[in-house]
């Protein structure tokens, strides 16, 4: 992996199977990503779906090499800037930030190509994010989070009622699948790169609901915001589509997903503990329930799985880390 004249230096990781150096010599840095785990996502359909975005215009990581025998790739660096520290500096514009995450979110939307050719010559055609997928993901809040609170003579009881509210939500889904979704589309995720806003960590890229990535940034577990900025950035979404979509069903759609995704998340914070052993996600979970309770408000379609929630989960277990 390391050539003459340069040098490696790991740097901070994220959640999936992939580790990160940085590589410097006197030319540039890079970014060498290697996988052995989840291989073909982490690092094929990784650098195959920056590519497309790169293709339409939207700045992500170029691939300057790859050696897939040797599970790694070397890829561009953008630097450090990422939304979510530039959020964190004292005196930040937050809503200026967010405006230009929603723009770049915007151009990613008018993509309407979904096949690319991958590096190995071999074509790639993004998968939809069906029902069922979005179902699977909702699921792991039973399988590694509720199982942690509830008795297991109580827990297929729970299982059922909670399921049935889940497939209750998704097919009240009102838009259609039509759009690239990141699926990761949050703060930490999107970087600022000579003065333009860049995307990372599009593996999981699929095509969906376009109220998915709107929800994923504004109701993002990882940077708290408050309801008056989420309302103005939401609104500032609905202003540059005004002429596209209904704000009802965009509402409905985004709510569904944001109580969906959190639910989601909740549970793969849970695995990252038990199975990966990686606790500090943990301290993430009572701010999803926060974020699930406000779309619950003024919302009579939350009414059946908040209850089934309210049963189960106090407001101790909720903020327990």
């Amino acid at each position: 992996m390391q050539s003459v004249n340069s040098k490696l230096k790991k740097i901070k990781g994220d959640a999936s199977f992939r580790t990160f150096y940085r590589k410097l010599n006197n030319k540039r840095s890079s970014i060498i990503v290697h996988a052995t785990k989840e291989k073909e996502k982490n690092l094929l359909i990784y650098d195959t779906i920056n590519s497309l975005l790169i293709k339409n215009k939207i700045l992500a990581p170029k691939l300057y090499k790859e050696n897939y025998k040797k599970n790694f790739i070397e890829i561009q660096d953008f630097g450090n800037d990422t939304v979510f520290k530039l959020l964190k500096k004292k005196g930040s514009n937050k809503i200026n930030l967010y405006k230009k995450s929603i723009d770049l979110l915007n151009e990613i939307q008018k993509i309407k190509q979904n096949k690319i050719k991958n590096f190995r010559g071999t074509d790639y055609k993004v998968p939809i994010y069906e029902n069922n997928k979005l179902f699977k993901e909702a699921k792991l809040f039973s399988e590694w989070y509720a199982k942690i609170y509830i008795s297991k003579k109580k827990l297929p009881k729970f299982n059922i009622e909670i399921n049935k509210q889940i497939k209750f939500l998704l097919s009240n889904l009102k838009l259609k699948n039509e759009t690239l979704v990141h699926r990761d589309f949050h703060v930490s995720n999107l970087m600022r790169y000579k003065k333009k806003f860049a995307t990372i960590d599009t593996q999981d890229a699929l095509i969906g609901n376009k109220a998915y990535d709107l929800a994923s940034l504004i109701d993002d577990v990882r940077f708290k915001s408050n309801k008056k900025l989420k309302e103005n950035i939401y609104k500032y979404y609905l202003k540059l589509n005004k002429k596209k979509i209904n704000n009802e069903i965009l509402l409905n759609d985004f709510e569904i997903l944001s109580v969906i995704r959190n639910m989601k998340i909740i549970g793969i914070f849970s695995r990252l503990a038990v199975r990966d052993k990686k606790m500090k996600y943990l301290k993430l979970i009572p701010y999803a329930w926060k974020l699930i309770e406000l779309r619950f408000k003024n919302n009579e379609i939350f009414d059946n799985l908040k209850r089934v929630l309210d049963l189960n989960f106090s407001k101790e277990i909720r903020n327990s880390k």
